[in-house]
């Protein structure tokens, strides 16, 4: 058996790859000239080493370098241009339908390099989302990838009131021009840019324009705050159509040179199995291969993993706890929801010492507050400060005055002051599709005459924390604590303002919840009561009465914070970025409540 059949079969496609890439640059002047505008990110993918290995998929171990991804995305932007019929596709919207893969990668990108607005889609959506995606962004193309060619066609047969040319695209197979075939247009980069969907859980999806200054502004936001390198290899189980997947773990390890390595759709096993490789013996020694260096998930994916982590042999175990340790794992880090206390411990002490970082961002904004890369930085409950070239402040609730530092605390009631989270900066999208009146209801004027600030929605509280080692050189002054939203996460029960992600973290503290919703539920007593949905811990409690739950609570929390409705439930829906409908949840839950069953 030869050295080469042993190894992984991502090093062995490296390796395959290498040899191919070899052999084109022997005939790459045969090749024609590739012409991209001067966009930052085309341009910092055209700098990064041509060798090195852009991305990789993990179930077939084929990987594809820097040197190949500009001269399939030039092919593929000339596809779009042929589409409409030799015309410019400037501001053009342009839909796609392609899974998480390296034809993913380039596809988002040749949207760019046509200087077109990309609409990534959600091959998960039923057709009505789809469709109406398509009519609200007034797409002039929908592309899809020969696996979503069908679903394509399907959407495009219904009733749609300004249909889109389908584009279905061949599946790229690396080996196009190299960065020395690539010239630049000067003209500039034109409309090019993203836009993706909310979720939706008030009202209709709005389509999020985030143009491609604010796409670069937010990527060297987290490039310098997160230290991302050609060294980092980041496995990727996120979805492609939020701004965590495309942002954070897509676009930024671009510009930064990183390995990108696809798995998807998330499922522990495989990812442990791909985590604990490197660490496992064959034949009593190493299996050379590539370890992953950057993890950035959802809580609940933290949670399966822990879950999945005790059922695993102790051979398995080692070298998984190996896999996500700080010697190995550079950084691990948790966002789009909460992170619930004792799922950040369990991943330290899995983990021989790995703290999750954790971080506060949403579509509109990219990415907003973070913790620091200094473990002391990581302050439990806190998503820490502002990002660089991010302005953060908070606005009283009540009052609606601007809380500035050292006035976090009331003076008259010794209570802390909690306010909306309001932004502003480069960071900051441009607006809601087509939504002139959200897009203003949103924003609100700055007093100082320097642009307006950003409505967030979301509630929270600024603190000193002394502990905080504040490293580094945008980790400076109070951390920020969010409460939750302003709409679904502050509860007002009788004259007392309560926060849902506080309660959610008590809650979960406790051994017999393994998950749990607090909510907002009417109450003509108390105007609004605290209520939760709880899912047990079957190996700690097969039943749970409220007064069990009041009990438990009854010394970490004060009396009127304590849920007072309970409902036991075997499942608590979720989005795919673990987050859940609390309206929804409620209307489902407590349809049955009235006002005079108070505890």
């Amino acid at each position: 058996m030869s050295l080469r059949s042993l190894l992984p079969l991502s090093l062995r496609a490296r390796l395959t790859c290498c040899c191919h890439s070899s052999r084109f640059s022997r005939t790459i002047h045969a090749r024609k000239m590739t012409t991209l505008p001067r966009l930052p990110i085309l341009e910092a993918v055209s700098g990064h080493n041509p060798s090195s290995t852009a991305v990789v998929h993990a179930k077939s171990g084929r990987s594809f370098t820097y040197g190949e991804l500009l001269g399939d995305v030039g092919k593929a932007r000339d596809r779009l241009k042929e589409a409409w019929g030799g015309k410019d596709g400037n501001g053009e919207r342009v839909a796609f339908l392609v899974e998480n893969s390296y034809d993913y990668v380039v596809t988002l990108l040749a949207c760019l390099a046509a200087r077109s607005i990309a609409v990534p889609l959600s091959p998960a959506f039923p057709a009505p989302e789809l469709q109406y995606i398509l009519n609200q962004s007034e797409a002039s193309l929908l592309l899809s990838s020969a696996k979503f060619a069908t679903k394509a066609e399907q959407v495009l047969e219904t009733e749609l009131s300004s249909k889109p040319t389908h584009v279905a695209l061949p599946k790229h197979q690396g080996g196009g021009p190299n960065t020395g075939a690539i010239t630049w247009d000067e003209s500039g980069p034109g409309e090019a840019g993203l836009m993706l969907y909310t979720s939706g859980t008030t009202n209709r999806p709005k389509g999020v324009l985030l143009p491609q200054a604010t796409l670069t502004a937010q990527c060297q936001s987290l490039l310098r705050a997160w230290s991302y390198t050609p060294s980092d290899h980041l496995l990727h189980v996120l979805p492609l159509h939020h701004i965590h997947g495309t942002v954070n773990a897509l676009l930024t390890p671009l510009l930064a040179g990183s390995t990108i390595e696809f798995l998807f759709p998330f499922n522990a096993d495989a990812v442990w199995s791909r985590l604990a490789a490197p660490f496992l013996p064959m034949n009593g020694h190493p299996i050379p291969s590539d370890k992953i260096t950057f993890f950035t998930v959802v809580p609940t994916v933290y949670s399966r993993l822990i879950a999945t982590y005790k059922l695993m042999s102790p051979q398995m175990q080692q070298a998984a706890s190996a896999a996500v340790s700080p010697e190995n794992m550079r950084l691990s880090i948790s966002g789009s929801a909460a992170l619930p206390t004792p799922i950040k411990s369990a991943w330290r002490t899995l983990s021989k010492g790995n703290v999750l970082l954790e971080r506060y961002g949403m579509t509109e904004v990219g990415m907003a507050l973070s913790c620091g890369l200094d473990p002391a930085d990581r302050v439990d409950a806190s998503v820490g400060w502002p990002l660089p070239s991010v302005q953060a402040r908070l606005v009283d609730v009540d009052t609606n005055e601007i809380i500035r530092e050292g006035e976090e605390i009331d003076p008259e009631t010794g209570k802390e002051r909690s306010g909306e989270i309001q932004l502003r900066g480069p960071t900051i999208f441009q607006e809601y599709w087509r939504n002139p009146a959200a897009t203003a209801s949103e924003f609100v004027e700055g007093e100082d005459g320097q642009g307006k600030w950003f409505k967030t929605g979301d509630v929270a509280v600024r603190r000193p924390v002394p502990s905080a080692a504040q490293s580094q050189d945008w980790t400076k002054g109070p951390l920020y604590f969010i409460q939750g939203r302003k709409s679904a996460d502050i509860i007002k029960t009788g004259g007392e303002k309560v926060s849902a992600l506080e309660v959610e973290r008590e809650l979960l503290s406790l051994d017999e919840v393994a998950e749990a919703a607090v909510v907002s539920v009417p109450s003509g007593k108390w105007g609004q009561k605290v209520g939760c949905v709880i899912v047990l811990d079957k190996d700690f409690a097969q039943q749970w009465k409220p007064m069990d739950m009041r009990r438990a609570l009854r010394d970490r929390l004060a009396n009127y914070k304590i849920p007072q409705v309970m409902k036991i439930v075997d499942e608590i829906p979720r989005n795919a970025m673990g987050k859940i409908n609390k309206k929804l949840l409620v209307q489902v839950t407590f349809k049955d409540e009235h006002s005079g069953d108070e505890m």
